[in-house]
């Protein structure tokens, strides 16, 4: 019995990937930290923006201090908000889906963008109040695919809905390799969607599909 849904955020909800690539480009490219959109899908995405900020210092074997990244992650945010405000498109069928489940079932957000980065755009799509919890980059130590987040907003339904979740009875919406390892390794079963990635690397969900147009509520449940 399907007990819970968890959506990811970017490339789920809306098509941000190249809004969040090029608010890094913004930071990087004047530090001579710069990189392709092909290697943003290779290597960060996925990454919140503490790590991806890491490792592109990392791949460029140059040091970065904690007071650094703060202001990195500061100027970036800024960045994203600016690129976001002339409004951003859903995917297709995506808050149809969320609006359907909403107050039918346990719905969460589990996202490796930071909530100053959501917030806004799910304002902008009529969602502010659609999920019963969400976990946002700002609150876990480490990003997908570590599993913490997924734990956290496994616990966190759990604690609004006591009795009622369970971390094998719910599934999560996720569109990339290291959203779904995050996913199944906090115990989830995964839908992924091929809006980033094609579906042979999209291993260890139980379902793929190409949109989420034409997707409700009783075809989730069929997964569990």
């Amino acid at each position: 019995m399907l007990k819970a849904v968890v959506f990811d955020f970017d490339g789920i909800i809306v098509d941000t990937e190249p809004l969040h690539y090029k608010a890094f480009q913004e930071l990087l490219v004047p530090l001579g930290l710069g990189y392709s959109w092909q290697e943003y899908l290779d290597l960060y995405i996925g990454f919140d923006d503490r790590d991806a900020f890491r490792e592109a210092f990392r791949v460029h074997g140059r040091t970065l201090t904690d007071q650094e990244l703060k202001e990195l992650i500061k100027g970036k945010a800024a960045a994203f908000l600016d690129i976001v405000s002339g409004g951003v498109a859903p995917y297709p069928g995506v808050v149809e889906l969320i609006r359907s489940i909403s107050g039918n079932l346990p719905l969460a957000l589990c996202s490796g963008a930071l909530s100053s980065d959501i917030e806004p755009i799910l304002e902008q799509l009529g969602l502010t109040d659609a999920f019963d919890v969400k976990v946002t980059a700002d609150e876990v130590a480490a990003s997908k695919p570590d599993p913490e987040s997924y734990r956290l907003a496994v616990q966190r339904l759990q604690e609004r809905f006591p009795g009622h979740v369970d971390a094998a009875g719910s599934i999560a919406v996720e569109d990339t390799p290291a959203g779904i390892a995050s996913a199944t390794g906090a115990g989830l079963k995964v839908l992924a969607v091929t809006n980033s990635y094609p579906g042979e690397r999209l291993t260890g969900a139980c379902r793929v599909v190409e949109t989420l147009a034409g997707v409700d509520l009783e075809g989730l449940r069929l997964l569990v």
